[in-house]
């Protein structure tokens, strides 16, 4: 089930690598562009045409209202509604400890320079609709914007075939502390969260997942707002020793593998025993999955496998390949994990599946995808916060260093700069 890798052959991996690269083609991109401008032009017009369109639903209101909000909570399983709200307090002890404080230098000649923390004014939360629900995302989304301080977090849905908002989604929102709903989705939502309707004001960044056209239509919106980022298809990185359960390691890599025929799952392990009893334990439980047949993609297009000599080499190979979750099914994993340099997300032990950062443990399973861990961040309470410094120079103080700063914006033949500084100096 999984391809084995030579690891003495690095360009098979390169080749791996580069081939789940997605690209938006032009003709989406077209297709947005084109949405996007309708919605600006011509707003809440636009957005009910697109709705009728795509949803198949005459939305003459797009927000949610209390009463529907409460009608549809009503109908959630309360087992359902108590792990909602473990899972709540779990993300939110988490993300607390990610709260930045202002702070302020005091230097000689009375100047004082610092920065301040601000949280953003208001975010948008896109979440999917269709036949898969995942209000595991809202909570993962709007709790980071609310600990960060963000007092407006809106959230826009697809109506489903009832022009309603999902039970549990309503839920989730009301939960995590969502301030507005809209019943609107596609890219014609991305857009009015951008530009603002009559019915949907704008907001200052959007996040959360969606089809090719949402995540077209944000990466077209950014710098009218910010986003989180452009996701790729669902990623898993096993590193498995001898001890490791195959049962275990197979029902992991099965767990990402049932997202999308283009998901990637991967084992690095030192024993090729395991190996071999991983891909027999694949067949095995693959064949109990609804989702088998994307399960069989998935893993005959991106499902690899490399047997290394040390548990070091594993994790080298894992940073080369910077995955969105990592799990070390590794006996004392601290002990290596300072060695992971790229990884979204890593899971500890051998009874750590990414299943309980998906849902319950309370890291944010919002992760960067297609290798970008290389360089970006989980989705966290540093999203939705942005950073003003501020700076304060004396009369002595400028008395004394105005002359280097002079000399400094003289070399770059800004001479208007230092001029600022040389009419307080002489009318002193």
């Amino acid at each position: 089930m999984l391809k084995e890798i030579s690891k003495d052959n690095p360009a098979v991996l390169a080749d791996y690598l580069q081939s789940r690269a997605q690209e938006i083609s032009a003709d989406i991109l077209l297709k947005v562009t084109e949405i996007l401008n309708d919605v600006r032009t011509n707003q809440d017009e636009a957005c009910k045409k697109y709705t009728k369109q795509f949803d198949h639903q005459d939305i003459e209101t797009f927000k949610v209202s209390p009463e529907e909000l409460d009608a549809a909570i009503q109908q959630c399983d309360p087992a359902f509604c108590d792990a909602m709200r473990q899972a709540k307090k779990n993300i939110e002890y988490f993300h607390r400890a990610q709260v930045r404080q202002s702070y302020i230098l005091q230097k000689e000649k009375g100047i004082y320079l610092g920065q301040r923390v601000l949280p953003l004014d208001s975010v948008g939360i896109y979440v999917p609709g269709g036949r898969a629900q995942y209000p595991s995302s809202v909570l993962m989304n709007a709790i980071p914007a609310h600990v960060a301080g963000v007092k407006r977090i809106v959230m826009v849905t697809p109506p489903d075939e009832n022009g309603s908002i999902h039970p549990n989604i309503a839920f989730a929102a009301q939960l995590a502390g969502v301030t507005e709903i809209y019943k609107i989705g596609g890219a014609q939502a991305i857009a009015a969260l951008a530009y603002g309707t009559q019915q949907i004001p704008a907001v200052d960044k959007i996040v959360g997942p969606g089809n090719i056209f949402v995540a077209a239509a944000k990466k077209l919106v950014y710098g009218k707002v910010d986003i989180d980022m452009i996701a790729g298809p669902s990623e898993i990185l096993v590193v498995a020793d001898e001890k490791a359960n195959p049962r275990h390691a197979a029902a992991d890599l099965l767990s990402q593998a049932e997202h999308d025929p283009m998901a990637s799952a991967i084992l690095l392990t030192t024993s090729r025993t395991v190996l071999d009893a991983v891909n027999d334990e694949l067949k095995k439980q693959s064949v109990k999955l609804p989702k088998r047949e994307i399960v069989e993609q998935s893993l005959a297009n991106y499902g690899k496998a490399i047997v290394c000599d040390s548990i070091e080499e594993c994790i080298h190979f894992a940073n080369e390949i910077a995955p969105e979750h990592l799990e070390l099914m590794i006996e004392d994993p601290m002990k290596y994990l300072g060695q992971v340099r790229h990884a979204g997300s890593v899971f500890m032990g051998y009874y750590t599946c990414e299943s309980i950062g998906d849902y319950f443990g309370g890291t944010n399973h919002v992760l960067p995808t297609s290798g970008t861990a290389r360089f970006s961040s989980a989705l966290g309470v540093d999203s939705f916060i942005k950073t003003s410094c501020f700076l304060h120079y004396t009369e002595e103080a400028l008395q004394a260093y105005g002359p280097q700063i002079m000399t400094m914006a003289k070399e770059e033949h800004l001479d208007a700069h230092a001029n600022a500084v040389k009419v307080r100096m002489e009318n002193e």
